[in-house]
């Protein structure tokens, strides 16, 4: 890194100890900025780095509910909105064990470009809580949202901070929440939450757009080499929403998904992934991977010890969470000779990963662009909302499809224009933060 760029970032690791997760996601950035400071100087001199990686605010809480037994648990709630130098904090919510500041802060940061790069007026943030929800009844889960609602909602608006879903936050949760700001402010702002149900203000493609996205962008990524989708083995960590809905994205487009997985170990089904019974499984049963097995007689349990990267396939879509694909995992993708990396999740590729892949010359996506579909459609809910109307599934996913095949034009002319050809990290980082860095110098020191 940079000398000048290394001292910033390391001015930033004194100043937020202990925070791993972000510290990563800011130095993946700041690798790819030399030749933006190069060219701009003058955003060291108004030190715009050391502001972007400054949240605007960060909002811890105590969440209080009382489970089934009657007894008294306490969780910790965070709200991190991180930059809304584009339009309102946008990002999810995440309940997790994992969760803590560092983690949301990760999160935020990724969302700010991320954000920039949809084209839609969009601000980065993030928030969450170490509730699980794994093992609670729907009443626990209940109670839950609405004492995590009854905190937050004085620092949401549609104007102001709009959250979704993530790990842990389907649309039940979202009902919960909705249900609880509903009744607190006594106002029905549909453009609040996003993620919601279609009956009350919610979009069509939302559940299916981050999976979708990325296949989207992955299948533009094999356009540059003259290729498709069609025909192509692909694999696809995790099982959750993000999985299933890029693997059927990949099988409207030809491709064979042949392996998925969960907490539990992963699955390999050489015939292709029968969609309808995963569905059945995590969807309606929330179920395990072994259910998948013991169902569908060409499917088998991977070998103990093994890895879903393990499997032999041209296009690898990591879709279940932070750093999960290391550089064991990637070698092996590359002695498999995979073609094309995309991330459906959030930083699932660790940075020597990453590294490696590059050097090897595999077409590799960073989430900030290959998953930015979700939080599009999360935008496009907010239009709808805002006009009080509502769009057909065709209408919408040719809008989804349409951004993301921008994102990805933006990546590669920006990689192009910065001498990195095909280097989508680069072109993704530089993109997403001259944009942000722009509004930000036009604002003045706010």
């Amino acid at each position: 890194m940079d000398p000048k760029l290394e001292a910033v970032f390391q001015s930033v690791v004194a100043r937020n100890p202990g925070e791993a997760e972000f510290h990563q996601a800011v130095r993946e950035v700041f690798e790819s900025l030399e030749p933006v400071i190069q060219r701009h100087p003058e955003y060291l001199e108004s030190k715009m780095l050391e502001r972007i990686c400054e949240p605007e605010r960060q909002i811890i809480f105590r969440v209080p509910w009382q489970d089934d037994r009657g007894d008294v648990q306490v969780n910790r709630g965070f709200r991190v909105e991180f930059n809304s130098a584009l339009g309102p904090y946008k990002g999810g919510l995440r309940f997790h064990p994992s969760v803590y500041l560092g983690v949301i802060k990760f999160l935020g940061f990724e969302q700010i470009f991320k954000n920039s790069l949809t084209g839609l007026p969009i601000g980065g943030g993030k928030g969450g809580s170490d509730f699980d929800p794994r093992g609670k009844s729907e009443s626990e889960v209940m109670r839950f949202c609405q004492s995590f609602m009854t905190e937050l909602y004085r620092h949401l608006g549609e104007y102001t901070d709009v959250p979704a879903g993530d790990i842990g936050v389907g649309g039940r949760e979202i009902g919960f929440m909705f249900g609880q700001y509903k009744r607190i402010t006594n106002r029905y702002e549909s453009g609040v939450l996003t993620g919601k149900g279609i009956a009350w203000g919610g979009s069509l493609v939302r559940t299916e757009a981050t999976g979708y996205g990325t296949v989207v962008f992955a299948n533009e990524m094999l356009k540059t080499r003259g290729e498709t989708f069609d025909g192509k083995r692909v694999v696809v960590s995790g099982s959750g929403n993000v999985a299933i809905y890029a693997a059927e994205k990949v099988a409207q487009l030809g491709g064979t998904v042949v392996g998925f997985s969960d907490s539990g170990g992963f699955v390999v089904d050489e015939k292709g992934i029968n969609l309808d019974l995963l569905k059945q499984i995590k969807e309606v049963e929330r179920g395990r991977v072994s259910d998948y097995v013991e169902r569908r007689p060409s499917a088998k349990l991977g070998n103990s010890g093994g890895s879903i990267w393990d499997v032999p396939v041209d296009v690898a879509l990591p879709c279940a969470t932070q750093n999960e694909l290391n550089l064991g995992n990637a070698q092996t993708l590359i002695k498999n000779g995979v073609q094309v990396v995309a991330e459906g999740a959030n930083m699932p590729t660790t940075p020597d990963a990453i590294h490696a892949l590059r050097d090897a010359k595999v077409l590799f996506a960073p989430g900030k662009a290959a998953n930015a579909g979700g939080v599009a459609t999360s935008a496009l809910e907010m239009q709808q909302n805002a006009s009080r109307d509502s769009w057909d599934f065709e209408y919408t996913e040719e809008r989804l499809t349409a951004i993301m095949e921008n994102i990805h034009e933006v990546c590669y002319e920006t990689a192009e224009s910065y001498d990195a050809p095909g280097d989508y990290v680069v072109g993704a980082n530089i993109a997403g933060f001259e944009k942000v860095a722009k509004a930000m110098q036009a604002f003045g020191l706010v």
